[in-house]
């Protein structure tokens, strides 16, 4: 309903049905359900990322549960890094979209040296982009941006599981 006066406004009055609630339904219902506890990781990741603000995010939060970190800023780097045979490497976490080698081509080489490696892929872009490259490697999952540190290390510590 609307009430209006020149010079003084409008008054708008809007009138709801009343509705009781049942008894039963009164009762806050409590959710009692324990929340799953975030595991502390073992292993070592090799992280690749050419964006130095996500690398060090990611590094720091798998740093924090646990994990060995071995960074690197790009494919090459990463590739370089791998020629060390006394280095061991459990997961890659690795962008997809680099300048140069991308995730997925460097990826592949190194599967060569190191086929048991898990691999998680982390890209901006929707799954669907990177998809195809990602289904042509063993072990890999997609991770995608942005991440939150519980997103990142339970993906990881899935992989190792």
């Amino acid at each position: 309903m609307a009430d209006s006066t020149i010079g003084k406004g409008t008054t708008f009055s809007i009138y709801l049905q009343a509705h009781a609630r049942p008894e039963e339904s009164a009762a806050e219902v409590v959710d009692v359900t324990p929340k799953k506890a975030v595991k502390h990781g073992q292993g070592a990741v090799l992280l690749v990322e050419d964006e130095a603000p996500v690398r060090a995010f990611a590094s720091r939060a798998l740093r924090m549960r646990g994990y060995t970190v071995v960074e690197a800023d790009c494919a090459e780097a990463a590739l370089k890094t791998l020629e060390d045979d006394d280095l061991s490497i459990d997961v890659f976490v690795t962008d997809v979209i680099m300048p140069g080698m991308d995730g997925p081509t460097w990826v592949r080489e190194a599967l060569k040296q190191r086929p048991d490696t898990k691999v998680v892929f982390v890209s901006g872009y929707a799954e669907d982009a990177v998809s195809e490259n990602q289904a042509r490697i063993p072990n890999a999952v997609f991770l995608p941006k942005p991440f939150s540190l519980n997103d990142l290390t339970s993906t990881v510590q899935a992989q190792l599981d």
